[in-house]
């Protein structure tokens, strides 16, 4: 069953000439260099610090590690984290 939704949404964004991950609702981490992280498809922050940060990405657990992190913005889309970032996991 999930095949064959990814193969609904695949063909979807192909057609809208759209991202597949934005329509499945999974998070898009963009990282730059070493001190600009961006978090689009959020579901929330579920724990924030200056040496880490959690972020809910529906299906994943997106735990940032770093020191002086800052989040410099938030939506309801998209996060933007600065800082000296030193680690990205997903779980």
């Amino acid at each position: 069953m999930r095949s064959r939704r990814f193969g609904f949404l695949e063909r979807t964004a192909e057609t809208f000439d759209l991202p597949a991950d934005a329509l499945a609702g999974l998070p898009r981490v963009e990282l730059v260099g070493d001190g600009e992280l961006r978090v689009e498809n959020h579901k929330g922050i579920l724990a924030y610090g200056r040496e880490e940060i959690h972020i809910s990405g529906g299906v994943y657990l997106i735990k940032i590690a770093g020191r002086e992190l800052e989040l410099r913005a938030m939506t309801g889309i998209e996060l933007l984290i600065t800082g000296k970032i030193t680690q990205i996991t997903l779980s």
